[in-house]
């Protein structure tokens, strides 16, 4: 685990898959205030309770924004060398999709642009959250396909910027990059 600021660490996953108890491991280790940013949005009963849920499980030392749009602006707020847990990436994709139907990609690509430049210059520690959606069975209407493809790209361009990106299956979490590494180096 890296411990130096200004590093960038993602943790992506399926659904449930435990991804956002291991980033919230992961930013507790660091032994510094941790800075939520929480883009979910309680649009029913059912997510509020979602919501509720995962406010229960983090320290109650840690402050939390919400930026359901705009993750940029709220990194920008923190001091240089804080610690920031963006959970998720996936809800941002979709708020901002929703936001902007008819021509979603430039916004979202340059959000995640915005946020991971604010991240560098200010050197921060920012653990990402975002599901991987690409391993299901391709959605049935077009919104859905749009959103899919999207994320994924949105999680590719994550995974290039990151320092680490950890894949977290059934609870497991395991370290990408190294093996990309292990891989490449033959």
């Amino acid at each position: 685990m890296s411990t130096r600021a200004g590093h960038i660490v993602l943790f992506t996953g399926g659904a449930r898959s435990g991804k956002s108890r291991r980033a919230e491991q992961y930013a507790a280790r660091l032994g510094l205030p941790v800075t939520y940013i929480a883009t979910a949005e309680a649009g029913d009963d059912e997510m509020r309770q979602r919501i509720a849920a995962h406010q229960a499980q983090r320290p109650a030392t840690w402050a939390t924004i919400e930026a359901p749009l705009a993750v940029a602006s709220a990194l920008r707020t923190l001091a240089p060398g804080s610690v920031a847990l963006l959970d998720c990436v996936a809800l941002l994709t979709t708020n901002l999709l929703l936001a902007h139907e008819t021509d979603p990609e430039p916004v979202v690509l340059a959000e995640v642009t915005a946020f991971l430049a604010v991240a560098r210059e200010r050197t921060l520690s920012l653990i990402i959250v975002s599901n991987e959606v690409g391993l299901g069975l391709v959605p049935p209407y077009p919104l859905g396909r749009v959103y899919r493809d999207l994320l994924g790209r949105v999680n590719q361009q994550l995974a290039a910027a990151a320092d680490a990106v950890y894949l977290v299956v059934a609870g497991i979490p395991v370290e990408l990059k190294a093996l990309e590494a292990s891989w490449a180096n033959g």
